[in-house]
Formats: C-alpha cells, structure tokens, sequence
C-alpha cells in the first residue's frame, strides 16, 4: 500500500522544508491548540476544509509573529 506521501517509484512528493530545526514540536502544539480552539478535532477523518481551517490559522498566527518579531528589531537598533 502506498504511503500518501509516497509516489510509485517510491519518491516523496511533500516538499515541505523546515527551516528552524526543532520547530516541529512547536507546530504542532500551535495546530493542536488552535485545532481545539476551533473545536476541530484532528485525526483520519477531519475534512480538508477543517484542515485549511487549521492550516489558515497557523499561516495568520506565524505572520503576525513575524511582524511583532520585525517591528521589535526595528524599535532596538533605532535605540542604538
């Protein structure tokens, strides 16, 4: 049986990269967290509007951490 990630000649197809070793913990505590915010239950038989769901609100939250993280920067080396 095929892995979902898997094509037949046995290639992955998921090119996903992390970035930040040791991020994935922390991803998927964000997506559980968030999952149970929005009372989605992750597993085999979420629908893949509730995984989007999920997925546009771990883009939205990782985006606005990235602006606070940028305009923090900004406020230190304009003190300097």
């Amino acid at each position: 049986m095929l892995n979902i990630n898997q094509t037949i000649q046995g290639e992955t197809n998921n090119t996903n990269k992390i970035l930040v070793p040791g991020s994935e913990q922390i991803l998927e505590q964000m997506k559980m967290e968030i999952a149970e915010e929005m009372g989605i239950v992750l597993g085999a038989n979420t629908t893949a509007r509730d995984n989007g769901k999920v997925g546009g609100a771990i883009t939205k939250r990782l985006i606005e951490l990235g602006k606070h993280q940028l305009m923090n920067e900004n406020k230190n080396n304009m003190l300097h």
